[in-house]
């Protein structure tokens, strides 16, 4: 019985998807709940199950094509069974094809099959890329790169998710192969961007067009919130079998002083301006597609380790490409760190419609002044960036303010003082 694979009923922000990569090709045999192709909408990579166990019969849509919602894009031949060589004895078929195969008196010589390994390294790329770590197939941009360098992808170790072989991972392989051999060379690559790149540039884009925004500064000292996590940190995770992270206490005083600012967790619709009695943080989490930001709901009413356990989540569907649609939306403040990538300061872009967002930054030991003397602090640089239409200046410097006498007093912020 054939069955159809349609694609998921996508939201109503979500208008369409581009088939990403197909990871199984027609007389394939599939399984229930096997992944069998991937979707990308503006947000995220949606993976596509098969329903049934059986065959790819037809795929109608070729990778870089454009579905809509409930649109059928395969058919799986239900309880079929994968081709398998003709005859009753595989063994014998083989040798029998071996034996057809073998050079007549006077032929060449069939070559080992290690040589055959290493010519078939040496031969041009087909159109179809090979597949690589964990299944997947290249991507465009990886399989052109690939094609130019003339790199084997088996050869390369991915970064990429499921271990999958990227361009980036091409790109540093060819530079280390290549290094020192041509000092004039002056390469070049041209490639369309992913759905999720053009999203992120038109959202910051629409920032900067449509906010009249803002950025305040401030530093703390993370002395306390480091000797607590060395005092605590050991017993926290045995108990919850969480990392006491930075994060946690960052998310915890934003939603404390988003809550007794109120403008600072609004957002803008049309000539109104909507107060939220609740604090969703987004965090901005890198993955090797772009930025994405899924959403902590709540977080005024979560524990530490509630918010550690979600930042952790997220985290991990985010490089495995697992996060959901409904996880991107809604937010009504981000928070987000380039602190983990060295960054020492920074002004952050909104995310509209929100009003807000709270860059975080690398700790560095600085010279201060406390109590009259000259001593070492961890320190931090926060930056808030802001929609000043709604947040006046007052407003944001008290917030980051609330913010700092948290983090530098994280007993009080722990009792909610």
């Amino acid at each position: 019985m054939a069955t159809e694979i349609k694609v998921p009923v996508l939201p109503e922000s979500v208008s369409d998807a581009t088939i990403a990569g197909w990871h199984k090709k027609p007389g394939d045999a599939v399984k229930r709940d096997e992944n069998i192709v991937d979707l990308e909408t503006d947000k995220v990579v949606l993976e596509v199950p098969s329903t049934v166990d059986g065959v790819l019969k037809e795929i109608k849509f070729e990778e870089g094509a454009t579905v809509t919602s409930s649109q059928v894009i395969a058919i799986i031949e239900e309880g079929a069974a994968a081709e398998a060589p003709k005859g009753g004895d595989a063994k014998a078929d083989a040798k029998a094809d071996a034996k057809d195969k073998a050079p007549a008196a006077g032929a060449e010589e069939v070559k080992p099959k290690s040589d055959a390994k290493q010519d078939d390294a040496k031969a041009p790329s087909s159109t179809r890329p090979a597949p690589v770590h964990g299944g997947d197939e290249l991507p465009p941009g990886a399989r052109f790169t690939a094609a130019k360098e003339g790199i084997d992808p088996k050869q390369v170790e991915g970064t990429g998710r499921r271990g999958a072989v990227t361009k980036e991972d091409l790109v540093n392989y060819a530079s280390g192969k290549t290094a020192g051999v041509s000092g004039g060379a002056r390469p070049e690559e041209r490639v369309p961007m992913t759905r999720i790149r053009k999203r992120i540039a038109e959202r910051l884009m629409q920032s900067k067009n449509s906010i009249a925004m803002l950025t305040s500064f401030n530093e703390v000292n993370l002395g306390k919130v480091m000797a607590m996590r060395k005092e605590l940190g050991e017993q926290f995770q045995k108990d919850t079998g969480v990392k006491l992270g930075f994060m946690g206490f960052f998310a915890k005083a934003a939603a404390n002083a988003l809550l007794r600012h109120p403008a600072v967790n609004a957002s803008v619709d049309g000539e109104d301006i909507i107060y939220h009695g609740y604090a969703d943080i987004s965090v901005a989490i890198s993955t090797d597609r772009g930025l994405v930001t899924p959403v902590l709901r709540n977080v005024e009413r979560m524990s530490f380790a509630d918010i550690e356990q979600g930042i952790g989540d997220y985290a991990k569907a985010a490089r495995e490409g697992g996060l959901k649609l409904e996880d991107l939306q809604g937010g009504t403040f981000t928070i987000t760190n380039g602190g983990t990538f060295g960054s020492l300061m920074s002004t952050p872009i909104v995310n509209p419609p929100q009003s807000a967002i709270l860059g975080m930054h690398a700790i560095k030991e600085r010279a201060i002044v406390e109590d009259g003397k000259v001593v070492a602090a961890p320190m931090m640089y926060i930056a808030l960036s802001y929609d000043h239409r709604i947040i006046d200046g007052k407003d944001a410097v008290l917030f980051l303010v609330d913010i700092k006498n948290q983090l530098e007093n994280p007993g009080r912020m722990v009792l909610g003082l």
